[in-house]
C-alpha cells in the first residue's frame, strides 16, 4: 500500500478565509493519495501581517492559494512566491475577471464584503433560530412560516440538512415519521412551505442506527435496528409521501451537502413556478 503524499498548503486571505478554505478542500478532495498540511492565515490586510505569512511560507514551502484584493499586498505575495519557486494561485481571479468583463465594471477591491452584516446576514440568523426551535417535530403551530419542511424516519439526515439550509437563509423545520404517531396538525394546513420526504435503503439505515447506538453504548438488540421493523418504517413513510403528493429524496448515498442541494433544487423550481 502506497503512503499518501504529504504537502504544505498555505491559505492566505484578507477576510475570514471561509471561501478560500472551501475551495481548497474541494480541490484537495479530488486527490485521495495526497494529504495537505494546512496553514491558514485570515485577515491579512497589512504589510506586517503579510511579512509574517511570507516567513511561514519560506519555512515550510508548498502550494499557496489566496484571496486578496489589495494590489500591493498580492503583488508582494506573488513576487516572493516566485522567488521561492512556490506555486501561488488567486482562486477568485477567473470568476472576478469573467464577471467584470460581463458587467463591464471594475470590482470594488474591498475585502470581506460578503461578510458585512446586511439584511441577508440577519435573515440567516433568523433562519437558524427558526430551524433550531423546530427540530425533530418541535412546533408552536407556526409551520406555515417555514420555507421547507423535511419529513423522514429516524436517522435520515433531517436535522443536519435543515441546519445546512438554515445557513443559506432557509427556514427549515423537520418532523420525524413514526408509525402510529400523528403528524403536527398545522402541517396539514401549511401552504407556504415546500414539504419534502427523505428516505433511504433499509440496510443502510440499519447500519447507521447500529452505529448510533454503539456510539451511545446502548443495546443494539432492539426493534430500532431490526431489519424487518426498519423496512416497515420506510414503507410506511413512502406511502405517506405518496398519499400527500410530497416529493421524495433518497439520501442513501448522498452527503448532507448533496441532500441539501437536491432540496434547494426542488425549492427553487417551486419558487419559479409560483412567479410564472
Amino acid at each position: 500500500m502506497s503512503s499518501k503524499r504529504v504537502f504544505h498548503l498555505h491559505l492566505v486571505s484578507d477576510a475570514t478565509g471561509e471561501t478560500l478554505n472551501m475551495v481548497a478542500r474541494a480541490a484537495c478532495a479530488q486527490y485521495e493519495d495526497a494529504r495537505p498540511i494546512e496553514h491558514v492565515y485570515a485577515l491579512v490586510r497589512g504589510p506586517k501581517q503579510l511579512e509574517r505569512v511570507l516567513g511561514e511560507i519560506e519555512n515550510a514551502p508548498g502550494l499557496v492559494m489566496f484571496t486578496m484584493v489589495n494590489e500591493e499586498l498580492r503583488a508582494r505575495l506573488e513576487k516572493r512566491c516566485a522567488e521561492l519557486q512556490t506555486p501561488c494561485i488567486s482562486v477568485l481571479d477567473p470568476a472576478m475577471k469573467a464577471l467584470g468583463q460581463y458587467l463591464g465594471k471594475e470590482s470594488s477591491h474591498k475585502p470581506g464584503l460578503q461578510h458585512i452584516m446586511d439584511a441577508e446576514y440577519f435573515d440567516r440568523i433568523a433562519a437558524l433560530n427558526y430551524t433550531m426551535s423546530h427540530d425533530d417535530g418541535q412546533s408552536a403551530g407556526d409551520l406555515n412560516e417555514a420555507d421547507i419542511v423535511l419529513l423522514g424516519v429516524s436517522r435520515t439526515s433531517k436535522t443536519p440538512t435543515c441546519i445546512y439550509l438554515a445557513n443559506r437563509g432557509i427556514k427549515a423545520a423537520n418532523i420525524p415519521i413514526v408509525p402510529g404517531a400523528a403528524l403536527p396538525p398545522d402541517l396539514e394546513t401549511a401552504e407556504h412551505p415546500l414539504i419534502v420526504g427523505l428516505t433511504t435503503s433499509p440496510d443502510r439505515l440499519v447500519q447507521i442506527r447500529k452505529n448510533r447506538l454503539l456510539s451511545l453504548h446502548e443495546n443494539t438488540d432492539t426493534d430500532y435496528v431490526a431489519p424487518d421493523v426498519v423496512a416497515e418504517e420506510i414503507t410506511f413513510a413512502r406511502r405517506l409521501f405518496a398519499k400527500n403528493g410530497w416529493p421524495v429524496i433518497d439520501v442513501t448515498r448522498r452527503s448532507i451537502e448533496e441532500t441539501a442541494a437536491a432540496v434547494l433544487n426542488l425549492y427553487n423550481e417551486r419558487q419559479r413556478e409560483r412567479m410564472s
